[in-house]
């Protein structure tokens, strides 16, 4: 049975809060990173799903209790994120899975403004795995060329916030050092396709095929050891 709650952790940026679900101590973790309009519902229903996999869910409020629905609102709370804070405080979450929640092993899921939060979570210590849905980080935000955690990158073929390229080079290149890296785009999908509270955006068959593989990715390398 999942056990949802509320959560305190600190992190090297201060205290921080989230959401998570417990399925049971000892079990592999997964921090789970919001897109641009906050720790709304539909994050906490990912995180939900991953518990009900067998994982213990932890989804960091990087906006601090602030949330929207409107476009022009998630706009503006993402430009005025502290992305180094918010980094400081993905590296604090995955320290709590370990530390407070018993977690094995953790990896990192973001989509959207998460998604490039996800691979900037990678180049730091502690993350087994990471799964990114339709965000990259611009070049020269982070120091990719760090990441040795395995990782899956998803977009739909009609991207428009995010660049492929950029994603797609990254992964050859991590390939080329002998780090498992792919790209996955879904042809008739765009971005935020997995979001199933947003009828104009989802893709229903690219959504399920990328939950299997992220499912799949995480199974094999975060429940070893």
């Amino acid at each position: 049975m999942t056990i949802t709650a509320s959560v305190t952790f600190s992190s090297d940026a201060g205290q921080a809060n989230g959401y998570v679900a417990r399925p049971g101590k000892g079990t592999p973790g997964v921090i789970v990173l919001q897109e641009w309009w906050g720790l709304v519902p539909h994050i906490k229903d990912v995180a939900g799903r991953f518990a009900a996999q067998g994982y213990v869910a932890l989804a960091p409020d990087l906006y601090h209790g602030k949330s929207t629905v409107e476009a022009a609102e998630a706009e503006h709370l993402m430009k005025g994120l502290d992305w180094g804070r918010a980094a400081k405080e993905i590296a604090g979450a995955v320290r709590h899975l370990r530390q407070s929640e018993g977690a094995t092993r953790v990896g990192v899921v973001g989509f959207c403004m998460g998604g490039a939060l996800t691979i900037i979570a990678a180049t730091q210590p502690g993350v087994d795995a990471y799964v990114s849905f339709y965000g990259f980080p611009p070049a020269g935000a982070a120091p990719v060329e760090k990441i040795t955690a395995p990782g899956l990158i998803f977009f739909g073929e009609q991207e428009e916030f995010f660049s492929v390229p950029n994603a797609k080079a990254f992964a050859e290149a991590q390939r080329k050092r002998g780090y498992l890296a792919e790209v996955i785009v879904y042809p008739g999908a765009g971005h935020a396709f997995f979001n199933d509270t947003r009828p104009e955006a989802y893709r229903k068959d690219a959504a399920n095929d990328a939950w299997r593989r992220t499912l799949d990715h995480f199974g094999r390398h975060l429940r070893v050891g």
